[in-house]
């Protein structure tokens, strides 16, 4: 059987195995105490972890981040299942990369790492509220920007200032210069697209605008876990999550993080 105790006051460097199982340890322990019909209180589980920048991917490895659904079925479903703990059909898992670990969430014993449980019980811990864009392709007028739930719509597109269909003019908080020699920039529309906070979701939104929907110049996401997501319409945005790349025009390229220096 796996020595837990004698793993955890070990020296040697984390793998993720073993990373693996000191989560579902803890996890275990927790849901333990939800025995006996109480599990129909839990809506479901937020996992944070604060590693360094250099650790990162064992975590994600760790909880499967990859394969969306396999660290929520094979692990935690499966203590739930053991211990008779009734946890409600719908009930979901929510992991988070965070510079630091809320205050609410219960600290994982020598791991970078806390959990909190949502409960009927006990309030929902706020989603962070800031968000990064990271330029990855094409030539904005910076190579990062930091966007707030209270900073109201940002909008993308080329150049600062954009005349609209209306005759109004827009501000452009991401703006590709159209005097700019990168081939990317030509493709991008100034009316593109926005990012918005919608506290009912309590996430970031990503919106095309008319000049980001067919037949005119493309948005496209593809999500940390390889799904491609195409914006068809201006009225329906997609929630932004943590690692999505937005494709704008052909190959202008913006990443989305929780995490400054991701």
């Amino acid at each position: 059987m796996f020595d837990f105790l004698k793993t955890k006051n070990s020296e040697q460097p984390l793998d993720v195995k073993t990373t693996r199982h000191r989560l579902v340890q803890f996890i275990k322990e927790r849901l333990q105490r939800w025995e006996g019909g109480e599990g129909g209180h839990i809506k479901g589980l937020q996992l944070f972890f604060s590693p360094a920048t250099e650790e990162r991917e064992l975590y994600e490895s760790a909880v499967y981040l990859s394969e969306e659904g396999r660290f929520r079925s094979e692990e935690i479903q499966k203590i739930a299942d053991d211990f008779a703990i009734e946890l409600p059909q719908n009930w979901f898992l929510e992991i988070y990369f965070t510079e630091e670990l809320p205050a609410e969430a219960a600290r994982i014993p020598d791991l970078p790492a806390g959990l909190h449980l949502v409960t009927s019980k006990k309030p929902t811990i706020n989603r962070p509220t800031t968000g990064y864009i990271r330029v990855l392709g094409g030539e904005a007028e910076q190579s990062s920007y930091t966007i707030t739930a209270a900073g109201g719509k940002v909008c993308i597109g080329r150049d600062r200032e954009a005349q609209t269909g209306g005759g109004f003019y827009r501000l452009n908080a991401i703006a590709f210069p159209g005097t700019s020699t990168n081939p990317a920039n030509k493709f991008i529309s100034r009316q593109h697209a926005h990012i918005e906070w919608n506290a009912e979701t309590g996430s970031f939104l990503l919106f095309a605008d008319e000049g980001g929907i067919p037949p005119r110049n493309k948005v496209k996401v593809q999500t940390s876990t390889g799904d491609l997501i195409k914006l068809q319409t201006t009225e329906i945005g997609h929630p932004l999550q943590e690692g999505d790349q937005i494709v704008l025009g052909e190959t202008a390229l913006i990443q989305f993080s929780y995490t400054a220096n991701k």
